[in-house]
């Protein structure tokens, strides 16, 4: 692409491409603060990406409490939580950064496992807590779809 990304198609890959692009123009004006503003545009991506990773550990852990604990009572609260999350993930998510987000996926579970076994301990859900699996049980897709939801039974 010899223009780089579109702005509207992908705005990581954008960002990302424009702050290379300021960072390689010659130094004609001096008026223009090429390195500044390249880390201003580039940071502007990697925040998009950061909300969706963050959107994803949180749907992770929510998931894994639905899942795993025999609780009755915040399991509507968790769904609830993941629905929020997945219209978020739904907003931010483009072609570059669901390729970030499947190589990040079992760091990004870690870290989801991590949140839903201190959460579910913190209300004495011990029991469940240990039954969380260490590997991710979920695929992006499953995570992203808004119909989706694991089976309690299965464990």
């Amino acid at each position: 692409m010899p223009d780089g990304p579109r702005y509207d198609d992908d705005f990581y890959a954008w960002t990302q491409y424009q702050a290379d692009v300021l960072r390689a123009m010659r130094r004609a004006d001096n008026r223009l603060d090429r390195e500044h503003l390249a880390e201003e545009i580039a940071d502007l991506g990697k925040s998009e990406r950061n909300a969706v990773r963050s959107q994803i550990r949180r749907i992770v852990e929510h998931l894994l409490k639905l899942a795993c604990s025999p609780s009755e009572a915040p399991r509507y609260s968790w769904m609830r939580s993941i629905a929020e999350a997945r219209a978020a993930l739904r907003d931010e998510m483009s072609p570059t950064l669901r390729r970030d987000a499947e190589t990040m996926l079992p760091s990004l579970y870690r870290d989801g496992r991590r949140q839903a076994a201190l959460g579910l301990q913190e209300h004495g859900d011990h029991d469940a807590a240990a039954l969380l699996p260490m590997l991710c049980p979920y695929t992006l897709d499953q995570i992203a779809d808004d119909e989706w939801y694991p089976d309690p039974s299965a464990n």
